[in-house]
């Protein structure tokens, strides 16, 4: 007869990965934490740690960026790009994360750029 271990050391991707599965619409945290075979207690402190940023990738990780000159698309979309940027001399900044597109024009200061993708991570 095996006897399972006691605990059972779970990653910050496994712990993630499990959470992001309990805030799908319709979700049920305790079937979520039994078809993982974790007490659902711990999911639910789980789901606190991961709205505290502590499963988020180390500050340090980078993420791809491309920079370019124009958005790109249709003429009228670069005439107007050639516009704004005589416009607003502070530039723009375009995030995108999957289907999801994010502008910031003009200064935009560290913070906020963290908080837009903090945002988009979750």
């Amino acid at each position: 007869m095996e006897v399972e271990p006691k605990r059972q050391f779970r990653s910050k991707q496994e712990r993630r990965a499990i959470v992001e599965e309990t805030l799908q619409p319709g979700a049920s945290v305790s079937r979520v934490a039994r078809a993982h075979n974790v007490n659902t207690n711990q999911v639910f402190y789980w789901r606190k740690q991961y709205r505290e940023g502590l499963f988020d990738e180390p500050a340090g990780s980078l993420i791809p960026v491309r920079v370019s000159r124009e958005a790109g698309g249709s003429g009228l979309a670069h005439r107007a790009s050639s516009r704004q940027a005589r416009c607003n001399p502070a530039g723009m900044i375009e995030i995108a994360w999957g289907t999801i597109r994010v502008r910031i024009e003009g200064a935009a200061d560290p913070s906020s750029i963290r908080a837009v993708m903090d945002s988009l991570g979750r």
